[in-house]
């Protein structure tokens, strides 16, 4: 079950843009606790988003794996409820 949870990044290190293998995703803005509200995002038919809280620049590469990122400390895993 665990496998299904929608993955999630953050951009603790402050970088301008952050490439994923993902077009829906959660952001987290940074790591616990300096999270931001788990915002869903969904790019749809574009390559990229916005975070609205964050303001962090996510490129969707379709060459990564849908939990994957680019820079790989990017990706963030919830601990299991």
């Amino acid at each position: 079950m665990a496998d299904n949870v929608v993955p999630h990044f953050h951009n603790t290190i402050g970088v301008d843009a952050i490439k994923i293998g993902a077009k829906e995703f959660m952001c987290i803005g940074a790591k616990p606790p300096l999270d931001h509200p788990h915002i869903f995002l969904d790019m749809g038919a574009d390559d990229n988003v916005i975070c609205p809280y964050c303001s962090t620049l996510y490129h969707y590469d379709p060459k990564l794996g849908a939990k994957e990122s680019n820079p790989a400390d990017c990706v963030w895993t919830p601990d299991a409820a």
